[in-house]
C-alpha cells in the first residue's frame, strides 16, 4: 500500500508580515501621491499685445470689365469688303473700321435720284396746265359777270381749276415721299462706311473680309470696341457682407499676376438685386433663387487703367474696408471672452514666468475686430502677455484636479 505525504505548511513567521505590511504601505503611499500630490502647473500659449495698423475688410471675388463696351454692326446688308483695322487696334471717333459692298446702296440712290426728278418734272407740267385753267376760269368769270356765257360754263372753269390744284398737291406730296426714300437711300450708302463711335481699343472681331451680312432681322456685329483707359471692377459681395458694406467706402484688390501691387478705388454703387435675376423669366410666380444657392450682390467701382496692365474678364481679389486703425494696440481675437452687458470682454494676462508665473483676468475695451486681430482701446499695455490657448500638459493637469473630487 501506497501512502500520501502530508502538505507542506507556510509558516507566517513575523518577518515575512512585516515584509507584506511593508509593500502595502509603498502601494498606498504612490497611489496617495499620484491621487493628492499638487499638479504641474498649467502650461499656457500666449501671444504679446503689439502696436500694429488694423483693419476691418469684406472679402469679394471681382471680374475686370471695361468701364464701356460698344458691339459696332453692319445696319445694312452686303459683304464685307474689307477690315480696316485688327485685334488689338487702337482707334479713334470717326476712323474708318470697314466697308461694305455699297454697289447696292448706290444703285438704290441713282434710283431715288431718278424718281423725284420724274415727280418734279410731273408737278412742273401740272403746274404750266393749273395756270392755264387760272387763266381760263378768270375770262369765264368776267364772261359771266358781263352776262356773256352761262354759269355752267364758270362751273366747269372752276372744277377744271380744283383739279388741276389738287394735282399739283399731290405731286408736291409724291416729291416729298420721294425725298424721304432718296435721303433713306443716302444713309444707308453712308452704313456701307462703317466708322468708330469712340476711342478705344478693338477687343474682339467677329467677321471676317468676305463674309456676307445680312441685316434684315437684327444688326450682326463686326467688331468689338472698348475704352481700357479706365476699368470697372465688378465686385461679388455675400448676402451675408452686404449689409455691412455701403457706397463711398475704399476698396482695393490684387490680380493674380501680379499679387504685390495693391490698386486702390472708392466703391461707386451696389447693385439692388443679384445679378441672377437677368436670367429669371417675368412671367415666373415662383419664390426666386433656391435657399441652398448663394447670392450674391454687384458692388461696382472704378479704377484708371493707363497702361493698359488691367485686362477684361482678369480676376481680382478684393477688399472692401470697413475700418482702419494706425498704429493701435492689439492682441488676437482669440484672446476675447464673451462679452459682458457693457461691451467688454475678458482677457487672461500672464505675468511672471516659471513658478512665479501668475494669470489675471481683465475686463477690456475693443475697437475694431478683422476676426483675427482686435483692436485694443482700454485693460491693457503694449509687451504684456495674453492667453490664446493651453499645452497638453496643462490641459492633463487641469483634468486630474477636476476628476479628484469624484475619487472620494
Amino acid at each position: 500500500m501506497s501512502s500520501t505525504a502530508p502538505p507542506k505548511r507556510i509558516r507566517i513567521t513575523p518577518g515575512r508580515i512585516a515584509a507584506l505590511l511593508v509593500l502595502l504601505l509603498a502601494a498606498g503611499l504612490a497611489l496617495w501621491r499620484w491621487q493628492f500630490a499638487a499638479p504641474p502647473p498649467p502650461q499656457y500659449l500666449t501671444a504679446p499685445a503689439t502696436v500694429a495698423d488694423i483693419e476691418d475688410t469684406v472679402l469679394a471675388a471681382g471680374t475686370i470689365e471695361a468701364a464701356k463696351q460698344v458691339s459696332v454692326g453692319a445696319q445694312v446688308s452686303g459683304q464685307l469688303k474689307s477690315l480696316k483695322v485688327a485685334l488689338g487696334d487702337t482707334v479713334t471717333q470717326g476712323q474708318l473700321l470697314a466697308e461694305i459692298d455699297s454697289l447696292p446702296q448706290q444703285n438704290t440712290l441713282r434710283k431715288s435720284q431718278a424718281e423725284i426728278e420724274t415727280v418734279q418734272a410731273q408737278r412742273r407740267a401740272r403746274q404750266a396746265a393749273l395756270k392755264q385753267a387760272e387763266l381760263a376760269h378768270a375770262r369765264a368769270r368776267q364772261l359771266f359777270e358781263a352776262d356773256a356765257t352761262s354759269r355752267q360754263s364758270l362751273e366747269a372753269a372752276q372744277a377744271s381749276l380744283d383739279t388741276l390744284r389738287a394735282e399739283v398737291a399731290q405731286l408736291d406730296a409724291q416729291i416729298a415721299q420721294a425725298r424721304v426714300t432718296l435721303d433713306t437711300a443716302r444713309l444707308n450708302l453712308g452704313y456701307t462706311r462703317i466708322t468708330a463711335p469712340m476711342d478705344g481699343v478693338v477687343v474682339a472681331v467677329v467677321a471676317e473680309e468676305g463674309r456676307t451680312l445680312n441685316a434684315n432681322q437684327s444688326a450682326p456685329t463686326i467688331l468689338k470696341l472698348a475704352r481700357m483707359d479706365r476699368v470697372t471692377v465688378k465686385a461679388q459681395i455675400s448676402e451675408g457682407d452686404v449689409t455691412r458694406v455701403r457706397p463711398g467706402l475704399p476698396v482695393y484688390f490684387t490680380i493674380l499676376g501680379d499679387p504685390d501691387r495693391r490698386y486702390e478705388a472708392t466703391l461707386r454703387a451696389i447693385e439692388p438685386a443679384p445679378e441672377s435675376i437677368r436670367n429669371e423669366s417675368t412671367t415666373s410666380t415662383g419664390t426666386g433663387s433656391s435657399s441652398t444657392q448663394a447670392i450674391y450682390y454687384n458692388g461696382l467701382f472704378d479704377v484708371p487703367n493707363p497702361d493698359g496692365r488691367l485686362r477684361i474678364s482678369m480676376t481680382a481679389q478684393v477688399f472692401v474696408v470697413l475700418g482702419r486703425a494706425s498704429q493701435a494696440l492689439t492682441i488676437p481675437a482669440s484672446a476675447l471672452g464673451p462679452a459682458d452687458g457693457e461691451g467688454r470682454h475678458p482677457v487672461r494676462v500672464v505675468s511672471g514666468r516659471g513658478d512665479a508665473q501668475r494669470v489675471e483676468t481683465r475686463l477690456v475695451r475693443t475697437g475694431l475686430n478683422n476676426r483675427l486681430q482686435v483692436q485694443v482701446l482700454e485693460g491693457l499695455r503694449a509687451g504684456e502677455r495674453v492667453v490664446i490657448g493651453e499645452t497638453a500638459a496643462g490641459a492633463r493637469s487641469e483634468t486630474r484636479q477636476r476628476r479628484q473630487p469624484g475619487m472620494f
